[in-house]
């Protein structure tokens, strides 16, 4: 199936793994990858830019399929070192980089400067626009539906993704928006990639994680729930 999604991103399929934090490993990113959609490693993770470079280094020795990094620019009152991850990303030759947070309108210019795309997870029509603003190549809506964290406007995919629509296309926005959370079943699986206003990629998150490559996740949350 070829979208806009898929010709942005050199993928098979649009389908793209949402950034999970302690479960973006190289194992899940590749067994993505490899699978014709767009694995993505969870930068924060991983301790410090040097074990981000290293689990670079293990989904490219597993997938020689495009796969990203996510970065989740939080607030704090000690930040992470982010240019030295942005440098182990751009020196591990990834070119796509999912952001998510605050603004990384700071951060935009370094990844732009090395030919990398960036996806950023919006959560309102008001992030999209700041998104469409500063230069994002393409935006995830995360309705409150989502898994992480979802905003804090409880609006649902369904409501939200197509005013961010109806706004970024009377802006003649020409770059790719796309929904995250709530596909559970395959009609609603279904529903964003039928519409008019979402039909170029449905990210995928929770759903993921009961895959082969995430037995280990699904064996502790059996184990929490008995």
């Amino acid at each position: 199936m070829r979208t806009r999604i898929t010709e942005l991103f050199g993928i098979k399929h649009p389908i793209i793994q949402g950034g999970m934090h302690r479960v973006g490993y190289a194992e899940l990113a590749a067994a993505v990858s490899n699978a014709g959609g767009l694995g993505i490693i969870t930068g924060l993770t991983q301790p410090t830019p040097e074990d981000v470079a290293r689990e670079i280094d293990r989904c490219r020795d597993m997938t020689d399929k495009p796969f990203g990094v996510n970065l989740t620019f939080l607030p704090s009152f000690v930040a992470p070192p982010y240019p030295e991850y942005i440098h182990a990303i751009v020196e591990g030759g990834v070119r796509i980089v999912e952001t998510a947070g605050r603004n990384p309108a700071q951060y935009i210019p370094a990844l732009k400067a090395h030919g990398v795309k960036v996806i950023h997870k919006c959560t309102s029509v008001r992030h999209s626009l700041t998104a469409e603003r500063i230069g994002c190549d393409a935006i995830s809506v995360d309705g409150f539906e989502c898994g992480g964290h979802p905003g804090e406007d409880d609006i649902p995919n369904m409501i939200l993704l197509p005013r961010v629509a109806e706004e970024l296309r009377s802006r003649s926005w020409n770059r790719e928006a796309w929904r995250m959370g709530g596909a559970w079943s395959p009609r609603s699986r279904s529903a964003p990639m039928a519409s008019t206003w979402a039909r170029n990629s449905l990210p995928r998150g929770r759903r993921r994680r009961t895959r082969t490559s995430s037995r280990r996740w699904l064996r502790q949350m059996n184990c929490r729930r008995a």
